[in-house]
């Protein structure tokens, strides 16, 4: 992520909160974000260094049209400076703030197979253990870890794998 996005984000986030519209910006980020991750070619059009910076503010006029107001000028001073090509990574950015602004945090959760009940009831037992912040949980399928689970929390990692209980029954052994 660029140091430019970072900065937008940080600002865009800091205006919305004074204005009392930060979830409805996030609403729009999130849109944003989404709509430009799948969707390579309106991806390109942004990043062309071809096309003219008032063409990139038509597309997003006609992709976004009933944006917030902050919204629409983070748009108009990113096309002023030539930076319309970050506008997907300021949208990342700026949820991932926001989340942090209101005390919620992401938690990846690896698991060999897709959660069941009882083991997503198990991990949210953990995350409470770890933090007290509210966490929105997010399920990797990683077949390597064999089975168990791996909980990532901001910077907290738990690791309860398969694979991590015999790579360090292996190093025991190795050390005897």
């Amino acid at each position: 992520m660029s140091r430019a996005a970072i900065r937008y984000a940080k600002a865009i986030l800091s205006l919305a909160v004074d204005q009392n519209s930060a979830e409805n910006v996030s609403n729009d980020m999130k849109l944003i974000a989404n709509t430009i991750s799948e969707n390579p070619e309106l991806d390109a059009a942004l990043k062309s260094a071809i096309a003219k910076q008032d063409a990139k503010r038509e597309i997003l006029n006609k992709v976004f049209p009933k944006t917030n107001a902050l919204t629409n000028n983070l748009f108009d001073v990113l096309v002023t400076n030539n930076r319309i090509d970050v506008v997907a990574e300021v949208a990342t950015k700026y949820n991932e703030l926001y989340e942090a602004h209101i005390g919620k945090e992401k938690a990846t959760v690896t698991t060999a197979v897709p959660m069941t009940g009882d083991l997503e009831i198990k991990v949210m037992a953990k995350i409470k253990e770890l933090t007290s912040k509210s966490v929105e949980l997010e399920n990797i399928v990683d077949e390597s870890i064999i089975g168990g689970f791996i909980l990532r929390v901001g910077d907290i990692q738990y690791n309860a794998s398969i694979a991590n209980k015999l790579n360090a029954l292996k190093r025991e052994f190795t050390l005897n």
